[in-house]
């Protein structure tokens, strides 16, 4: 039985249109359900599954609930869709009048609701999206420019035109930001602190932000830039304001600089500027020395960059390989030797892009959707190393981020049970707000066939014990499931590394190398 509601005129945010795919997929009898706005290319998924009809002539402006499933299940389940997307504006029944009535239906009817507001947070269709913020940097505000497929140009006037006007343009696709401890996007809940994260890495914020806060220092502010900002094109326009808001920020102590690695030039720029307090740059996957300033740190991984962070700060006690040695060096003596491949399934794209940097320089080349280089593109050959970040776009049209809905990935989980081959599966737990409410509890059971049919489990959680799904829980569930659970992505990776290679003393290796020419 398929079902389809249009809502005219109602424009909802990607982040409420994902919670209510959610909850209408949870909904008792449904086997598919997709809640979205009606542009082109979702018109076309819709009618890939079979759910285009009683569409009409809906519009990108419209939303849209799409169901498959029992016939007496379908009225249940888009009530709860409609719940989960308007329950914010005091509607009982989700009519199509309910938002407008009840929400402002334009950035100014919003700063008139609101006093003091200085942060618009974007997050329309990518053709829709500049003009937007574009309205709000004219009101003086910053911006976080959730949207993706901001095209390049438009990402380099709007953050040229943020420049002149002494403002920020968080973005495009950035998912993470904490400016004064509220967080934005996808976030994580950590202790006031002395160091400033500026990030071109949406998991890279996170996995920086969070172990800070494990390790007991904590965070001023994160300001997530977008990860094109760094390129040669863009030039770290705002990677450079925002290092300069934070060296004139009183509560800042130490700016940590995360991002893959930049355009050379714009690496040099920004690190060998000027500024009052120390420096730390995570340059993911950075293999040449780049010039910097005098005392300023570069390294090439998340946890190294906050290490030497919490060095500088004169903090002591992080300890990264916590206690996989003991659990890796058990596993490696009862893996059959058939079993030799690594297989990573990951939800958050940063952290799969180190994992892959990290583990392939013991185990060889990894076949990624995202790969290193382009010889390691997908398909993979038989037995290839092979990481997914199931993050990108072939993995998430027509379904919820893996953040927020772990289905995806439990698939592929299943499909690694009857591979004789894998040794390892290495796989993330990305935990805060915005993230499934219990992501553990939905991966472990499939973990535990894994760990049953005779390979291990190697997973990473990121979070802290402020988030809302209960960091030590989420943890105790996977190693209750039979995983190794690491304290960091990068050892998680060394540690998979490890279990391929019969070499547990991998997970001890030193990541501390000097990229500072």
């Amino acid at each position: 039985m398929i079902r389809t509601e249009v809502i005219a005129d109602c424009y909802v945010d990607s982040v409420r249109l994902l919670e209510a795919t959610r909850a209408m997929r949870e909904a008792p009898g449904v086997d598919w359900a997709w809640a979205l706005m009606a542009t082109p290319a979702n018109l076309d998924v819709l009618a890939a599954e079979g759910l285009a009809e009683g569409l009409g002539t809906a519009s990108a402006n419209d939303l849209v609930l799409a169901v498959r499933g029992s016939r007496d299940r379908m009225s249940m389940a888009l009530e709860e869709g409609r719940r989960v997307l308007f329950e914010a504006a005091g509607s009982d029944n989700g009519a199509a009048a309910a938002p407008t009535a009840t929400r402002p239906a334009s950035l100014d009817d919003a700063l008139a609701a609101v006093s003091g507001a200085n942060v618009a947070i974007v997050s329309v269709p990518g053709p829709y999206a500049t003009l937007e913020a574009h309205k709000a940097l004219t009101r003086g505000l910053d911006v976080l420019l959730f949207s993706d497929n901001v095209p390049l140009a438009d990402e380099i006037d709007l953050k040229q035109r943020a420049r002149s006007l002494g403002r920020l343009v968080m973005g495009p696709g950035a998912g993470t930001a904490a400016l004064g401890g509220v967080g934005l996007g996808f976030s994580n809940r950590v202790a006031p602190g002395p160091v400033g994260v500026v990030a071109a890495a949406g998991t890279g914020a996170q996995e920086t932000m969070t172990l800070l806060d494990r390790w007991g220092s904590g965070v001023s502010h994160v300001i997530g830039v977008g990860g094109r900002d760094l390129s040669e094109d863009v030039g770290g326009l705002m990677a450079e304001a925002a290092v300069e808001a934070l060296d004139r920020h009183a509560g800042t102590e130490l700016i940590l600089l995360v991002s893959k690695p930049p355009a050379p030039a714009v690496a040099e720029r920004l690190l060998t500027k000027a500024t009052s307090k120390p420096m730390v740059a995570a340059l993911i996957g950075l293999e040449r020395p780049v010039a910097a300033a005098p005392g300023a740190v570069v390294c090439n991984t998340l946890e190294q960059g906050v290490v030497e962070s919490l060095d500088r700060l004169g903090h002591a006690g992080a300890d990264p390989v916590g206690t996989i040695d003991a659990e890796t060096a058990r596993l490696s003596t009862s893996l059959d030797s058939g079993r030799r491949r690594m297989v990573g399934l990951f939800s958050g794209g940063t952290l799969a892009y180190e994992a892959m940097i990290v583990a392939s320089r013991h185990i060889g080349p990894v076949f990624s959707n995202t790969p290193l280089e382009a010889a390691w593109a997908l398909p993979a050959p038989p037995g290839a190393h092979v990481c997914l970040d199931m993050g990108e776009e072939e993995f998430t049209v027509g379904r919820p981020h893996p953040m927020i809905d772990p289905e995806a990935r439990l698939e592929r989980l299943h499909d690694q049970v009857s591979d004789p081959a894998v040794a390892a599966v290495l796989l993330d737990v990305v935990i805060g707000d915005g993230a499934h409410p219990d992501p553990a509890a939905m991966l472990a059971p499939a973990a535990a066939e894994i760990v049953a049919s005779g390979a291990a489990v190697v997973a990473y959680v990121l979070g802290t014990g402020r988030d809302p799904q209960d960091f030590e829980r989420q943890r105790s569930i996977m190693r209750e499931a039979g995983c190794v659970v690491a304290e960091t992505n990068a050892r998680a990776a060394l540690a998979a590394a490890a279990l391929v290679n019969r070499d547990p003393a991998l997970v001890h290796h030193d990541l501390s190398t000097s990229l500072t020419a």
